[in-house]
C-alpha cells in the first residue's frame, strides 16, 4: 500500500484496476519455479490459459529459439533455455509491459548475449521493457532510458549517454607526444577540460570531438601524438558516481 501519491500504469491504477492492469503486464521475476516433471510446450500453454487472448503459443516458443526442447523436460533445460522459457511465460499474455528482474544473472558470457539479442527482438515488436539489473553493460546495450535507484529513490534519470556526460565522465585522450609542447596548446582548445601528465604520456579531457582537436592543434605546432588511447565515461562511471556505498544493495532500474 502506498503511503502517498498516486500511481498509474497504462491509464490504470494498479490497486483499484490490478485484475485488468494483470492481463496487460507481463513479469519475468529474478527467481521462480516451474514444475520440473511440466515439458516446454505444457508450462507455456498453462500459462497462456491464464489470459484471455493469449499469444500464440507454438510461434513464441520457435520466437524464443525453445523449439527445438518443446516436448523437453523443464528440469533438463540449461540456464539460458530456462530464461528463455521465462521469458516466454512474460510474453504469453501479449502483454504491453514486460517487467524482466535481473533477466541474466548467473548466466555464461555466451547465453546474456543470446538473451540480449532476444530482449532486443522483443522491444522491436513494440513492448515496453522494464529492466532491473546490476550490469551495466546490459543497461548500455538495451535501453533507451536508466533510472539509476539509491535505497529506494531515483537519483538520476537520462539515456545512458546522458547519464555518463552528467556524471562528469567525458571523453579522455592518452598519448605521447613526439616532442614536448606547451599544454596551452591543448588548454586553449573549446572543447578540452584538462590536461594531465602521467610520466611521458599526455591525457587530454573533455567532450565533442576531443581527438579531432587535439591532434590537430598538435600538428599546428609540429608534434604527433604517439600511442593513442581513447577512453569514454561508460554508465558504470556514472553509476559509481551517482550511487553512495551503503549496506543496502542499490538497483539500476532501466527501460527500453
Amino acid at each position: 500500500m502506498p503511503d502517498s501519491g498516486t500511481i498509474s500504469v497504462l491509464g490504470l491504477d494498479p490497486l483499484r484496476d490490478r485484475a485488468a492492469l494483470r492481463e496487460r503486464v507481463g513479469v519475468q521475476l529474478q527467481e521462480g519455479t516451474l514444475r520440473p516433471q511440466l515439458t516446454v510446450a505444457e508450462t507455456v500453454s498453462l500459462f497462456a490459459s491464464f489470459y484471455p487472448q493469449p499469444a500464440d503459443t507454438g510461434e513464441l516458443i520457435d520466437m524464443l529459439g525453445l523449439g527445438p526442447k518443446r516436448n523437453g523436460y523443464y528440469r533438463r533445460l540449461s540456464g539460458g533455455q530456462k530464461q528463455r522459457l521465462s521469458i516466454a511465460l512474460a510474453l504469453v499474455g501479449n502483454p504491453q509491459i514486460a517487467i524482466l528482474d535481473e533477466l541474466t544473472t548467473g548466466l555464461d558470457p555466451q547465453a546474456r548475449r543470446e538473451t540480449w539479442r532476444l530482449i532486443e527482438t522483443v522491444r522491436d515488436r513494440g513492448i515496453t521493457i522494464l529492466l532491473v539489473t546490476h550490469f551495466m553493460d546490459e543497461a548500455e546495450r538495451l535501453c533507451n532510458r536508466v533510472a539509476v535507484i539509491d535505497s529506494g529513490r531515483v537519483v538520476a534519470l537520462d539515456t545512458p549517454a546522458g547519464l555518463a556526460e552528467r556524471a562528469g565522465g567525458g571523453n579522455h585522450m592518452r598519448f605521447r607526444p613526439s616532442k614536448p609542447f606547451d599544454d596551452r596548446v591543448l588548454t586553449g582548445l573549446a572543447g578540452v577540460d584538462r590536461v594531465e601528465h602521467e610520466g611521458p604520456r599526455v591525457v587530454a579531457s573533455g567532450t565533442g570531438e576531443l581527438f579531432n582537436a587535439v591532434v590537430h592543434a598538435l600538428n599546428a605546432v609540429g608534434v604527433e601524438a604517439l600511442e593513442v588511447q581513447l577512453e569514454s565515461a561508460t554508465l558504470e562511471d556514472a553509476f559509481l558516481r551517482l550511487v553512495q556505498p551503503s549496506p543496502d544493495s542499490s538497483k539500476e532500474v532501466t527501460t527500453p
